[in-house]
């Protein structure tokens, strides 16, 4: 594999050769106040197609196809206000315009934005939902800077597409999660300070740090040297996730000693945000220094320390909603005069880097990064079915304590007592006046239990992942001349991920038995074999134990090309995946298939793209990128149930996705424009989920892991983003995307479960059971809108304060459609034949998707600064949701009505036991920002 990857990347490129430019512009750009140099500014030719970006000096130049006679040079970056520079430009003559400034824009809300978006990631572990939002706050397009900032509340995804089609790096180094692909935002929260120097590459367009995936790469520039020199006090205010926030950062910049060093603190906390208890406590740390020894070598040490805990929310169904209201939440309860939410996640995951920067002359360069991150995941939940050993069997188990469960709602009462609608009245009336879960309930029955001489009969427990995750890489780039780049990679990721439940609190009790209450069988019930029966206490693991081991080594080439009429590029890459699973605990349900290792998985992932820029003219340019990618499944979808067994999902392969988009440019001093047209199919996928279901094979009920394995998706839209300048002072802007996201055939659905009894009554063979396909083709996919439009306007005044108002309009959202119900088991009585009384027009109206009604949400932000000698202080302030807007974002069907006859006769009450789950927008929120910065 190692041989086939170096021939691949030293025989990617031919040599080409280029002629020379005479005529030259050239130039330097510094910050106005401290005078120092500043990178990675955009440096604009206006009118022409021209655009580059200063280096570590602060130094430009453009060589190639340079236009003659007055030009105008636009100078921009996020954070500073743009500037305009007219020049004369002669024939085989240099234009030198050095020492051009930028001043910080305090009255922007470019760096402003940029506060919120990661700490409102909506990381709903249920439903699998998030968005992108983070991928896109560096950008300056208009249409991916509305998708962040007025489109990410509503779960919108660009494009349809989830976040583990995007790469996030820091330093160059990856940052996506190989548990599930996506980027772990927590990781870096509430550093915005020190994370807003980004560099976005959108679709399929090139990376200079690696291959990326169809969502493009975002590179978090953190080295001390390349930070703003200065410091900044920030104080925040807000209702959404936290409800205060404070911020300290200073950067020396480079010093004249060849050191450069940034730190920066922060704290976000809050007894809850918009939804009831989410309580939110975060600390920030980080530090970074620089070496720079000489005009060749540079090497950078960065931590990052960032615990958070924040408390979840819950999706309802509308019953729950129509007695409540939108902010109920179900996971918590009173203790002792204060919330207790039993849902908290944890992330505490340190990040260290070590970067090496090597200016080998001054057009080639290789990065050299090791980092090495590591900590712990946590998810709390209640557990009540602790149990005593009753003559050798495991007896007890209680109700579910949470106050939404389905027996304890009017609905249920009212489909099994008809006639005695006084306890569904009752229900109501308990639920509307309190609703919440009583800690005190399971504190009593707990010490009761043990005063007998028992275990718990309720926990409450963490589902642990505790990472170590060792990357290297090296990044090459040079400039063959001035026509052709060549960018190159190799890295290497390693990974050893422990997963486990551990007690965290008894509740009043000192032991649970690990043991699996619902099993009929005591060996099948151990959940280790190696320790059966065995008493746990509060900071032991218990129920499951396990590590997943993965190991990956990529390579990426890449050209680009860059002519006068014409700009394109080739990238390819290769990538060799090796996964295992090794149990500690030897499960009862699986005692030849759970401890110990497994195979070794391995998979082999290629990618090639391409992409062509024609420019007809200045004002008028064509964009068409290309792409193919193979890659291994995540390791949440390559194991059917990784807590109990060794099993894989059955005929797992490497998804492949095939994308291209087209777009036509326009812009002009006024107005700027881009259509951008999109297709990207994605074949041979991978989804487990895990519930409780009714109707399995007739009228059996299981727990079960459901297996959806070969699925095809097709994404097909359309982009537009219109703005224009037309006063100095005031901006119209207007954003469309238009798509239609779905399921592309009928992928095959296996379902998994304890191989027991019941199991076997319902036609599991070993626990493993083979139905057929699922019909889910041309349904929806649950992608958040499929399309949103803004309109707005922007109006900066010249004393540095400015107003903008947007309107947001959202169409065409879909529930999450049930596989299993769309599976032969909806039609399939105990026999396996068809139900006599199947009506086909009812299953068609029963199994029809629910779409979400529109919406339009309204958005308010604004500004002021003031400059006091060389100092900076500015106030921000955003109202989201103006209009208080109720509105659904998402949400999924239950798949506990398996059959035909459970989902009849439940939808045909007037409030159904089991309907879909939803979660729905916040309502008015506010954020509020005070900056000092000197």
């Amino acid at each position: 594999m190692k041989k086939k990857l170096l021939i691949f990347l030293f025989g990617f490129f031919s040599i080409f050769t280029a002629f020379s430019q005479q005529t030259l512009i050239k130039g330097s750009v510094k910050e106005a106040l401290s005078f120092e140099p500043i990178v990675d500014v955009l440096v604009t030719i206006e009118e022409t197609e021209q655009t580059t970006q200063t280096n570590e000096l602060g130094e430009f130049q453009f060589t190639q196809n340079v236009p003659l006679g007055e030009q105008i040079l636009r100078i921009s970056k996020i954070g500073y206000a743009t500037k305009r520079y007219p020049i004369i430009v002669n024939e085989n003559q240099t234009v030198n315009i050095t020492d051009m400034t930028l001043e910080v824009d305090n009255s922007s809300s470019d760096e402003l934005f940029t506060i919120t978006l990661s700490d409102d990631q909506l990381d709903n572990d249920e439903s699998g939902a998030d968005n992108i939002s983070g991928l896109l706050a560096s950008s300056l397009d208009l249409f991916q800077r509305t998708a962040a900032f007025e489109f990410s509340s509503s779960f919108f995804r660009v494009r349809g597409l989830d976040s583990d089609n995007g790469s996030v790096l820091i330093n160059g180094i990856e940052m996506n999660k190989l548990y599930n692909g996506r980027p772990q935002w927590s990781n870096w929260g509430g550093l915005n300070d020190v994370v807003r120097n980004q560099e976005l590459t959108v679709g399929l367009t090139p990376s200079s740090y690696n291959f990326g995936g169809i969502l493009g790469t975002t590179n978090i520039n953190v080295r001390a040297s390349q930070a703003r020199p200065g410091g900044r006090v920030t104080y925040s205010s807000s209702n959404r996730s936290y409800t205060n926030r404070l911020m300290a950062t200073y950067a020396s910049g480079l010093l004249k000693n060849g050191f450069a060093y940034t730190f920066s603190v922060a704290r976000r906390w809050g007894d809850e945000g918009y939804q009831d208890a989410t309580l939110y406590n975060s600390n920030s740390f980080f530090a970074s220094v620089e070496k720079k020894f000489n005009d060749k070598h540079s090497l950078s040490f960065t931590s990052i320390y960032t615990p958070n805990r924040r408390g979840k929310s819950s999706p309802n169904t509308q019953e729950i909603y129509d007695l409540k209201d939108i902010r109920y939440n179900e996971y918590w309860g009173w203790q002792d005069g204060e919330k207790r939410n039993s849902r908290i996640k944890e992330v505490e995951e340190p990040i260290v880097m070590l970067n090496h920067y090597w200016d080998i002359n001054s057009k080639t360069s290789l990065n050299t990064n090791i980092g090495y991150q590591f900590g712990k995941i946590g998810n709390s939940r209640l557990n009540n079915n602790g149990t005593d050993l009753v003559n050798g069997f495991p007896e007890g188990g209680a109700q579910n304590p949470s106050p939404a469960y389905y027996q304890k709602l009017p609905s249920y009462l009212v489909r099994n007592f008809p006639d005695d609608l006084e306890f569904a009245f009752g229900a109501q009336q308990k639920f509307i006046n309190d609703g919440q879960i009583d800690w005190n309930a399971l504190y009593q029955a707990n010490i009761s239990n043990a005063q007998n001489g028992g275990n718990a009969i309720f926990a409450l427990y963490e589902d642990r992942v505790d990472d170590k995750q060792l990357t290297v890489n090296t990044i090459f780039n040079t400039e063959l001349n001035e026509n052709i780049i060549i960018n190159a990679a190799l890295n290497y990721k390693s990974l050893k991920s422990e997963n486990f439940a551990e007690i965290i609190d008894l509740l009043g009790a000192t032991t649970y038995l690990d043991v699996d209450g619902f099993a009929t069988d005591i060996d099948e019930a151990q959940n280790d074999l190696l320790n059966p029966n065995r008493l746990v206490g509060e900071g032991d693991r218990f129920a499951y134990n396990y590590n997943l081991f993965a190991n990956i080594i990529n390579g990426y080439a890449q050209a680009q090309f860059k002519y006068n009429k014409v700009d394109f590029y080739l990238s390819g890459s290769v990538t060799s995946t090796q996964y295992q699973r090794e149990g500690i605990y030897q499960n009862g349900g699986f005692p030849d298939n759970s401890v110990g290792k497994g195979d070794k998985l391995s998979f082999t992932g290629i990618g090639a793209k391409g992409g062509l820029t024609y420019k007809l003219t200045g004002k008028h340019l064509f964009d068409v990128n290309a792409g193919y990618i193979t890659r291994a499944p995540s390791l949440r979808n390559t194991y059917s149930n990784s807590r109990e067994n060794h099993n894989v999902v059955p005929n797992i392969t490497e998804e492949k996705i095939a994308s291209v988009d087209a777009s036509y440019i326009f812009r002009s001093p006024i107005v700027k424009a881009k259509l951008t047209g999109y297709y990207t199919k994605i074949e041979d996928a991978s989804e487990i989920s895990f519930f409780f279901a009714d109707g399995i094979g007739g009228d059996n009920t299981a727990f079960v892991q459901e297996i959806l394995q070969g699925i095809d998706k097709r994404h097909i839209g359309s982009e537009l983003a219109i703005e224009a300048q037309v006063t100095p002072t005031i901006k119209l802007k207007g954003v469309a995307s238009v798509g239609q996201y779905t399921y592309d055939n009928n992928p095959n659905l296996f379902l998994t479960t304890e191989a027991d009894d019941e199991s076997i009554a319902a036609g599991f063979v070993e626990g493993f059971k083979d139905f057929g396909q699922a019909n889910l083709k041309d349904y929806k996919l649950a992608a958040g809108p499929h399309r949103a439009y803004s309109v707005g306007f922007e109006y900066r005044d010249p004393d540095y304060w400015w107003v903008g108002a947007t309107a947001n309009f959202f169409t065409n959202t879909y529930i999450d459609v049930s596989p299993l119900t769309r599976s032969e088991n909806f039609t399939s009585d105990f026999d396996g034949n068809t139900f006599n009384d199947y009506d086909e027009d009812l299953a068609r109206e029963l199994l029809e998707q629910e779409r979400f009604n529109d919406y339009m949400v309204v958005n308010l932000i604004g500004g002021k600064s003031w400059k006091l000698g060389d100092k900076y202080i500015s106030i921000f302030a955003s109202v989201n949701n103006l209009l208080d807007e109720v509105y659904k974002t998402g949400g999924f069907e239950q798949g506990r009505n398996a059959n035909y006859r459970q989902l009849r006769d439940d939808k045909a009450l007037d409030t159904p036991v089991f309907g879909s789950k939803y979660w729905y927008g916040r309502g008015t929120t506010y954020f509020v920002n005070v900056n000092f910065r000197f």
